[in-house]
């Protein structure tokens, strides 16, 4: 950009070069391991959590995902892989299904990560990220490390302001066609920004469609959660209590992230004065 006027990057901070940009342009590259644990709460505590155009799903309206996901992400220079610190994060996320239009849709109502540029990226895909503290067993073929096989055991945990949220062990018990239903369509998410003048309202108020542009992944794996969630004074992960277990799995991913669509603007009916719904 060098000669060329004005400011670039494709996010903040923006600068002659663009070079400082927290996060490049998409499309975005990931490689990624996760473990997810699946289970029915309250159907009432998912419903809380939706905004007024969008409802609860039809059938199985307590159905939440909760996902550990150790992440390697790159842009499509690939340079960023060579550069670890620029591309290796780990995240915590629970997902929901809900209906918009007759259409079921899945939705991330809590995310941790804990680098800056995953927050970043969250910002702009609708995500409501949060920075944490976020650790799960990875597997290796030499050594103490489990082997993806029947009878590995991996551990994950959840902390976010020095409290831990959440933490489970997973056992896998043998091969699944999938690792799970409730992450398993495209995502409804909103884009939000307050105004910056007091009490008027929002200034971005989208409900945006996202999902993957390709994936693929690797064979995955059913089995048993030994889950336990905790309170703390600033989350709410804790509302959405198990009920009953569902399943739990262990699946290697590589996904591409470019872009969504816009569903509706200017209807959610949320407040940017109050945040209240």
């Amino acid at each position: 950009m060098t000669g060329v006027r004005g400011v670039h990057g494709f996010f903040h901070p923006k600068t002659g070069t663009g070079r400082s940009s927290l996060i490049p342009a998409p499309p975005w590259h990931y490689s990624g391991d996760l473990l997810t644990v699946e289970y029915r709460t309250d159907p009432a505590r998912v419903a809380e959590l939706l905004p007024p155009q969008l409802e609860l799903a039809d059938e199985d309206p307590g159905a939440v995902a909760l996902i550990w996901a150790d992440w390697q992400s790159c842009s499509d220079g690939r340079d960023e892989l060579l550069d670890p610190v620029r591309a290796q994060y780990r995240e915590c996320f629970v997902v929901v299904r809900c209906r918009y239009a007759g259409v079921i849709y899945s939705r991330c109502v809590y995310i941790w990560v804990d680098k800056d540029f995953a927050i970043a990226r969250g910002l702009h895909q609708g995500y409501p990220k949060k920075l944490g503290s976020i650790h799960q067993t990875r597997p290796h073929p030499f050594g103490p490390a489990p082997r993806i096989e029947a009878g590995a055991r991996f551990g994950a945990t959840l902390a976010a302001a020095d409290r831990r949220l959440a933490e489970v062990v997973v056992t896998l018990r043998e091969p699944a066609p999938t690792n799970g239903f409730v992450n398993g369509h495209p995502m409804a998410h909103h884009r939000w920004l307050p105004s910056i003048e007091p009490g008027g309202g929002l200034a971005l108020d989208e409900l945006v469609v996202t999902g993957a542009e390709s994936a693929e992944g690797g064979q995955a794996w059913a089995g048993d959660a030994e889950l336990t969630l905790f309170e703390a004074p600033t989350e709410e992960l804790a509302r959405l209590e198990p009920v009953e277990p569902i399943g739990a799995y262990y699946r290697q991913v590589g996904v591409v992230w470019n872009g969504g669509t816009l569903l509706a603007s200017g209807t959610s009916g949320v407040s940017g004065a109050s945040g209240a719904v």
